[in-house]
């Protein structure tokens, strides 16, 4: 049996080989130039503080790229978390008896009944979340790779070794699943 030949890291060339192909795979993701360029600067830094654990059972550039994904994720984690979201205050009115700064992410577009809704949006995101943890692990994360971060079939059976008729059937039983448990914990109430 031949032994595995081990690829190496040549961070040297990483922008000349790479910066490329990790742009165009974080803007398809992000939809934003300079935050994509950012991204894969900070998946560059990121390589070369961890280059020591390169094995060479990969290659350069799908290193780079398992990198990429998780700096994306922890994008998604820090803007969707509330402690990710700055505090910018804004003037909304200037006179009269609703003068003062808001906090802008509680700047109220419509006065009617958005506390409402937003205690509604909240108590629909609580119970899917919940639902979404109940399923079984594989289920969960392939359902949100595809379904949340919208990644590309490709990549996930690639990154689970599945084939994409299992991630298709997985993503059908994930969905179900859901379905059920969203009907049980959300609409009868």
């Amino acid at each position: 049996m031949e032994p595995t030949k081990k690829n190496i890291l040549n961070p040297n060339k990483w922008v000349q080989l790479h910066a490329d192909y990790l742009f165009n795979y974080t803007i398809s993701r992000i939809n934003n130039h300079d935050l994509a360029k950012d991204l894969v600067q900070e998946t560059f830094f990121a390589g070369l503080k961890a280059k020591d654990n390169f094995k060479g059972l990969a290659s350069e550039r799908t290193w780079l790229i398992s990198i990429l994904k998780r700096k994306i994720i922890d994008y998604y984690r820090k803007i969707n978390s509330t402690k990710g979201k700055a505090e910018v205050k804004m003037n909304f009115y200037t006179d009269g008896e609703r003068e003062g700064e808001w906090i802008e992410e509680r700047v109220p577009t419509n006065w009617d009944n958005e506390a409402e809704k937003s205690i509604e949006n909240e108590e629909l995101n609580h119970a899917l979340n919940e639902c979404i943890d109940k399923l079984p692990e594989k289920y969960a994360s392939v359902f949100k790779m595809k379904t949340l971060q919208h990644f590309e079939t490709e990549e996930i059976c690639k990154e689970l070794d599945i084939t994409a008729s299992n991630l298709w059937v997985i993503i059908h039983r994930a969905r179900t699943q859901l379905r059920r448990c969203m009907e049980d914990n959300w609409f009868k109430i």
